[in-house]
């Protein structure tokens, strides 16, 4: 991060320095709350964890090379004490993200595609400037500010991706680290049981966009909206930023045009933005990937990236996240797509149609697999919602129906059948286990195999399990 004296971070952050006999000392490496990521010249933030107590590995992580420890309470090794280690943590993203002044800071919030876009669009601004972004889906209240204290001197832009779990979250992120640039994807069914209906999510979700600033600031906002999402596009009633808008509509400021997919699910289509085009070939798998996309390329366009360079990037990205849409094809020349990282049913009906257009259709069709968990916090709506993925698996031809848990799984699996007659090709299991023994004797050569939960469920051990017999698979996204 931005050097900091131990006095300085003292003064950020609100605490009081104790066993530290020298203030000056710089903080130069990152801050940390993992002690196995402690490096020389690092800070090391002891969170309370559910399970863990950082304090009882502060002692370690100074022998390690850390410079002190921001804790709760003394822990005999040099310290900043603070009264909340996590809020400490804001307010000290706050003070060196302030001292950036040269670096645009993008935040980037939706239901879906988070993680897929924000890996997109450091790809995109690492062509024009250093880039740090948020790891994995690092984005709440913790992993935010730590990604926030990466930046350096020389970091021209600052990706943070957003989640919220409930009203005023993603404000309060926002006011840790203030986007000059925010990007809404999509409003969907993730998380109602927590924000109760898709208006109540659109809610907390614009709070990004209310966070921006003036479009006449010295320093402008600009807000980024997906043009195809009504409730998304209503967001720009509600911030003084400048809009952008992106999608396949005609009123979009970035859009796609003649849009398709090759035989490995994997979308091509036509960037057209300010009067110019140039071809785009995605190497990422599913037909939803072309609004990430889209949502990347606004915001690299803004930010000087030139069309023409912004579609050749585009095609040469690549998922940075793993267990998101990762295609492996084995010797056999079984696909295993796992997509097990999370799931709710925007998700859930993407990945089916990424898994429908990669078995294809005709006499050349692959026998298709989808092996699918439960999708939690969904509330009241839940049985309807899975109902509604099972029947989507028979209106798309999948072949078999893997359905992996309990009630939830169960509403899934009768969704399928009430909807076809699919007999023995739709499948209730208990378990993973369960579920990796089916596969294990009936999936063949040729055959393509989905994996999806939510993250809780852990199905992603079922698409370990079958790439780990057969040696020698191949990432089918870097061929």
């Amino acid at each position: 991060m931005i050097p900091l004296t131990l006095a300085e971070v003292a003064q950020a952050t609100g605490g009081t320095l104790y066993d530290a006999p020298d203030p000056l000392l710089p903080v130069a490496g990152p801050v940390v709350h993992d002690s196995r990521q402690v490096v020389p010249g690092a800070l090391f933030a002891a969170v309370v964890g559910e399970r863990v107590d950082g304090h009882d590995y502060a002692a370690g992580a100074v022998r390690q090379g850390a410079v002190a420890v921001l804790a709760s309470r003394p822990v005999g090794v040099p310290a900043v004490v603070v009264p909340d280690v996590v809020r400490a943590l804001g307010r000290l993203a706050h003070a060196v993200t302030a001292r950036a002044t040269a670096t645009t800071v993008v935040g980037l919030t939706g239901s879906a595609g988070k993680t897929g876009t924000k890996d997109l669009l450091a790809q995109l601004l690492a062509r024009i400037g250093s880039t740090v972004h948020t790891e994995g889906s690092f984005n709440n209240e913790i992993g935010l500010p730590l990604t926030a204290l990466r930046v350096a001197a020389d970091t021209r832009f600052l990706v943070l991706e957003m989640g919220a779990r409930g009203k005023g979250h993603i404000a309060e992120l926002a006011g840790i680290v203030p986007p000059r640039i925010g990007v809404v994807l999509n409003i969907g069914a993730a998380h109602l049981g927590e924000f109760g209906s898709r208006e109540g999510t659109a809610e907390a979700k614009g709070e990004l966009v209310e966070a921006l600033p003036p479009a006449d600031a010295t320093v402008p906002g600009v807000a980024v909206l997906n043009a195809d999402d009504p409730l998304v596009r209503a967001m720009a009633e509600r911030t003084r930023a400048r809009v952008v808008y992106f999608g396949e509509s005609e009123q979009a400021d970035v859009r796609a045009r003649e849009v398709r997919l090759d035989s490995a699910g994997r979308p091509g289509f036509t960037l057209v933005a300010g009067g110019e085009s140039a071809p785009v070939a995605l190497r990422l798998h599913g037909e939803h990937q072309v609004s990430n996309a889209l949502a990347a390329a606004a915001v690299a366009i803004e930010c000087g990236l030139g069309v023409a360079a912004t579609a050749a990037a585009l095609s040469e990205a690549v998922g940075l996240s793993r267990w998101r849409m990762e295609l492996t094809d084995r010797p056999d020349g079984v696909t295993v797509i796992n997509d097990a990282y999370n799931a709710n049913p925007d998700s859930m009906r993407a990945a089916l149609r990424a898994l429908a257009a990669i078995g294809g259709r005709g006499p050349e069709a692959r026998r298709t697999w989808a092996v699918l968990g439960e999708m939690r916090e969904l509330g009241e709506d839940s049985l309807a919602e899975h109902d509604a993925v099972g029947r989507l698996a028979v209106r798309l031809n999948i072949s078999t129906l893997v359905a992996v848990g309990g009630r939830e799984a169960a509403c899934m699996e009768l969704g399928a059948r009430n909807e076809g007659s699919w007999g023995e090709e739709s499948v209730l299991v208990s378990d993973a286990d369960a579920a990796i023994g089916l596969l294990r004797e009936q999936v063949g050569p040729g055959d393509v195999v989905l994996v999806k939960a939510s993250r809780s469920v852990g199905l992603e051990r079922v698409a370990e399990a079958l790439l780990a017999e057969l040696p020698g698979a191949v990432d089918g996204a870097s061929k």
